[in-house]
């Protein structure tokens, strides 16, 4: 049984793999990102929405976690095929932001229209987020296979760490949206972005593929 020094000491590098992981995927381009920008700037229900984003990532996040563990069990030849599976995935998805950062593009808010009731708000954040296919796919199948791999009481710093990258992305997003607006303008600030984006999903393939390689 590990010592609680040695397990705050594993813990961290599980924590801010998953907080590593989550960012680069989640800070993208897409209508989820531009749908809190737009209630940032509208400062229309930026709370509700922001939460429910977060919360909604935290569960399937989660959910990929344990059912991700709960498959693998003591299938060791599974898991490093999910591994090396997900190290793939990475370099592939690396590659691309990679490239994005040679013809950039820029994020911005959906233009203005009618101001939204909650209930509909909240509607829509749902669609975004739930009704997005690579959203499953990125929390589901690539964080949870990713998170699957570590030992059992190292899964609930995974989870935490891209739980709170999350949380931190979409408040940073729907709080500080007019301060980041004129940023998010600029594709300069995308092409820096994406290559360290690109950079940081090779590392952590690096990881992943040296952790399939220890497995027995």
């Amino acid at each position: 049984m590990s010592s609680p020094i040695a397990l705050s000491a594993l813990a961290w590098p599980v924590f801010l793999q998953g907080l590593a992981l989550s960012l680069g995927l989640i800070v993208a381009i897409g209508a989820q990102n531009a749908f809190v920008l737009r209630q940032g700037l509208r400062r229309e229900h930026v709370g509700s929405v922001v939460l429910f984003c977060a919360a909604a990532d935290a569960v399937l996040i989660t959910a990929g976690v344990l059912g991700m563990a709960q498959a693998l069990g003591e299938r060791p030849l599974v898991a490093r095929a999910l591994a090396v599976a997900g190290a793939g995935f990475l370099i592939a998805y690396g590659w691309r932001a990679l490239r994005r950062a040679r013809q950039p593009a820029v994020l911005r808010a959906a233009p203005g229209g009618e101001g939204l009731a909650r209930g509909a708000a909240l509607a829509q954040a749902a669609a975004f987020t739930l009704l997005n296919p690579h959203v499953h796919l990125d929390t589901v199948l690539l964080v949870g296979g990713v998170g699957a791999q570590h030992a059992a009481e190292h899964r609930p710093w995974f989870v935490a760490g891209a739980s709170f990258a999350s949380l931190g992305w979409f408040v940073l997003l729907g709080y500080g949206a007019r301060w980041l607006a004129p940023w998010f303008a600029r594709p300069r600030a995308w092409q820096v972005l994406d290559g360290l984006i690109g950079l940081t999903m090779w590392v952590l393939a690096a990881l992943l593929l040296r952790h399939a390689a220890n497995v027995h």
